[in-house]
């Protein structure tokens, strides 16, 4: 018995939305024609990677660095309208970037 069905046993009226699934939808952010541009550098012998290239309202832009911060579970900033995230993410960030709707070029490496 797994914890869907133990939870299903204490609350049997209770029934999943569509709001409670995996997938990521947000449809609050400008989405672009142009693609982001997302690239791998290295700093002080750390590797960063660098998402750049969006025309939308910063605000929109935060968000957006907040959520990957938040999926992949790492530091990051935003600053002079690019997104820097610690580490070497870059073909995880494009697929979740293209899952959101963006069009996503690769740069460098």
């Amino acid at each position: 018995m797994d914890l869907k069905d133990q939870l299903k046993n204490l609350f049997p009226e209770h029934t999943e939305s569509p709001s409670e699934s995996p997938k990521v939808k947000d449809s609050s952010i400008w989405m672009q024609e142009a693609p982001i541009i997302c690239k791998y550098e290295k700093r002080k012998g750390k590797p960063i990677t660098i998402i750049e290239g969006y025309t939308g309202a910063d605000k929109d832009f935060k968000t957006l660095a907040k959520d990957l911060k938040k999926k992949f579970s790492v530091g990051g900033s935003f600053k002079n309208d690019a997104i820097i995230i610690q580490g070497d993410y870059r073909d995880e960030i494009m697929v979740f970037l293209k899952e959101l709707g963006f069009n996503v070029k690769r740069v460098g490496g």
